[in-house]
């Protein structure tokens, strides 16, 4: 590697061509890289006190280690960002400028055969910067001035457009810019690819600029090392199918998110957002010393990210399949995607049919919103979701999806019928993030013809005015106040209409006959309202409890037999070779009584929690272990498995035991020898289970 200060220009007007690879992410800098660009530029431009203005390294790869001495073109492992830029401003200054000179060696002319085009070369050999394909043509045409492509890149457009527009309304500038440009410097790094290993140099100076996403690294490791044709070969035949089967605008915003996904699929672990780079390299890595060769691999990214596409970005063709993602997105069902990704791919693989795999989604969707109409904590669902299709069996795909299902307990539980109508009824659901959601699906479910809620408003059959009319109150009766703030925003007091404003706060029998009243509603969610004499308490909880029966249809629990469900059951109970009898200081005396005043305290925590005996010690477990006691003659030695400081100990009783040969999982060591003791003892217990149940809700 050799690197020197050079002057941007100079370095420019030497090269005779940058061209950017195929691996390396598209020109991506927005608005706000653009005008700090601007700004700087124009600052060192204005001020005789800024000799110079720093702007990074272009670090580039030559056939022989001698900076711009060859006449080949040269690969750019970092800094195309910026040189994009400053061509872009180039070339926008060109045409403001024209026949002009308002700074010595910037017209018109100038600009364009030094640090835009090579006048002794034709086609692209032409051009001083190649972008990759994306881009590429959309530069070359503002270069030639000629008319842009069809498919055209909008960054390099609008950021072409916005220096322009800014040049052309503060013609001031101009001379601040020029001489600015001026004073640009860069470090110039050209590497040997004899000698150097680009991935390694490029991770380690990308550190200025706008910030590569992960799948932007993920895609140079793959890319970057393979030999001139197979990169080709990949890139055209995988990687840019996958950048144009997002679209421009879905693959900045969310190919981190499905390489996420996919990783999550792949490995069984939920990688953190910023880790999937590191996740990715770690994984193929160990793919290929598996003998996988890396054409699978890209394959394998390419085919997956079909899949996200038909599920996220509204690509699917099935038509009840498309209806089906589409009510997922609407209710932000992001954690099951590795699940849905990972079922897709069964799918094509033909592992079930159509109508299964729908079924399953709706699945989904119904697990999701019943959780959240019961107010299920919800920080289990992604771990829920990632390690779901470890428990099928894929030869009764279907039949295995509903027994999991319904196995699933306490915080992880499908909501049933019971529980369900319960709560629907008296939630918020006016306030409820996703009420244009439920409402449509109500409308809708069983419907051929479907209805377009936007076309509606949703109305409160008892008015949400704090000041009721005095028919409103003689209504509702004397506990009027208390009857509209209990049921105002529930189930059974909440329609559709497109008569907002026309029904107003008007009394019940006025909305009931007017003109496009209730009476005359073609909604299915209005049906019964025209045939009622009033709008009382005892009408709106009759409703609700209609609408919620309904609901439980419209998003349908799993339905097993018995017999089938029992042969997907196992046991609570673990199956271990050892009993209490095995620890004798737990059948008699002080430690007897006080181990099961601890056992009834922990096991009655959650009822996920299960209790294992073992040889030297007694485990209780809910995803795992989360206390572990080892009975002593004269106390119970509590290995807790969460770490000293992510506990709530204000009596200082835990030990960190980090490090340290114990019996038992965890670093945290407390000794429970008196009863006065054990509540707070077993608040300790809880917040180690609630970390664990917690836990598995992965933070970006």
């Amino acid at each position: 590697m050799k690197a020197t200060d050079a002057n941007l220009l100079s370095f420019i007007n030497k090269a005779p061509q940058f061209v950017i690879p195929i691996y390396q992410r598209t020109y991506s800098w927005t608005e706000k890289e653009c005008r700090q660009l601007w700004e700087d530029v124009r600052r060192a431009g204005c001020s005789d006190h800024i000799p110079v203005h720093f702007l990074g390294s272009v670090v580039y790869v030559e056939e022989t280690l001698s900076n711009n001495s060859s006449r080949s073109p040269q690969l750019v492992i970092d800094g195309q960002q910026r040189l994009t830029s400053v061509t872009l401003l180039l070339a926008a200054l060109s045409r403001v400028i024209g026949e002009a000179e308002p700074v010595d060696g910037f017209s018109f002319k100038k600009i364009r055969n030094r640090y835009l085009l090579d006048p002794d070369e034709d086609g692209e050999r032409a051009f001083k910067l190649l972008l990759s394909k994306t881009d590429r043509t959309t530069l070359n045409a503002i270069i030639a001035q000629d008319e842009l492509p069809e498919a055209f890149s909008l960054r390099v457009k609008e950021n072409f457009d916005m220096f322009h527009r800014w040049l052309e309304q503060d013609r001031s500038a101009v001379i601040d810019i020029c001489t600015g440009l001026n004073k640009l410097m860069i470090v110039d790094v050209a590497l040997s690819r004899e000698h150097d290993n680009p991935q390694l140099i490029f991770e380690s100076m990308n550190s200025t600029g706008k910030e590569l996403s992960q799948a932007d690294l993920i895609r140079n490791f793959v890319l970057m090392g393979l030999e001139p044709k197979l990169q080709t070969r990949l890139y055209e035949q995988y990687w840019r199918k996958m950048e144009e089967g997002f679209g421009q605008g879905a693959y900045v915003v969310h190919f981190d998110a499905f390489m996420r996904h996919y990783l999550t699929v792949v490995t069984g672990s939920i990688p953190r957002q910023g880790d999937v780079y590191v996740a990715y390299k770690a994984y193929s890595q160990e793919q290929i010393s598996r003998g996988r060769d890396v054409e699978e691999l890209v394959r394998e990214v390419w085919e997956f990210s079909r899949y996200y596409g038909a599920i996220v970005l509204g690509q699917e063709k099935q038509k009840s399949l498309a209806l089906a993602f589409k009510d997922l997105r609407e209710l932000k069902v992001d954690v099951a995607y590795p699940f849905l990704l990972e079922v897709y791919h069964d799918y094509a693989m033909e592992r079930m049919g159509a109508e299964d795999f729908l079924e399953i989604v709706r699945l989904v969707e119904a697990y999701v919103f019943r959780r959240a109409i019961c107010a299920v904590p919800t920080n289990s669902m992604n771990k829920t979701f990632a390690t779901f299709g470890r428990e099928l069996k894929k030869d009764r795909y279907l039949e295995s999806v509903k027994a999991h299902f319904l196995k699933m307990r306490s915080y992880r539980r499908f909501p049933r019928d019971e529980e369900f109508v319960a709560r629907i009824q008296d939630r918020d659901l006016y306030n409820f993030r996703n009420r244009s959601y439920w409402l449509r699906k109500f409308e809708n479910h069983g419907r051929k013809e479907r209805v377009s809620v936007d076309d509606y408003t949703i109305e409160h059959i008892l008015p949400q005015n704090d000041s009721l009319s005095q028919e409103w109150k003689v209504a509702l009766g004397e506990e009027w106040a208390a009857v509209q703030e209990k049921w105002l925003h529930t189930l059974g007091n909440l329609t559709l209409t497109g008569y907002n404003s026309e029904y107003s706060d008007k009394p019940f029998p006025l909305k009931r006959d007017m003109e496009g009243g209730f009476k005359e509603s073609p909604l299915r969610v209005n049906q019964g309202l025209g045939q009622l004499e009033a709008w009382t308490e005892t009408e709106i909880k009759l409703r609700a409890d209609r609408m919620a029966r309904h609901a439980a249809k419209v998003w349908s629990s799993p339905d097993l037999l018995e017999d089938i469900l029992e042969s997907y059951q196992s046991s609570v109970a673990v199956s271990t070779d050892y009993t209490i009898d095995d620890h004798p200081h737990l059948i008699h005396g002080k430690m007897h009584e006080l181990f099961e005043g601890f056992r009834r305290e922990v096991m009655a925590l959650d009822v996920c929690v299960t209790e294992q005996f073992l040889k030297l010690y007694v485990a209780y477990k809910a995803e795992t272990n989360f206390v572990d006691v080892v009975p002593q003659a004269k106390a119970l030695r509590l290995s807790l498995n969460i770490d000293p400081h992510e506990l709530s100990d204000p009596r200082d009783m835990v030990a960190d035991v980090t490090g340290v040969g114990r019996w038992g999982n965890g670093n945290s060591e407390v000794k429970l020898s008196d009863v006065a003791d054990l509540q707070y003892v077993v608040g300790l217990v809880r917040q180690s289970l609630e970390r664990q149940l917690g836990a598995e809700e992965v933070q970006a």
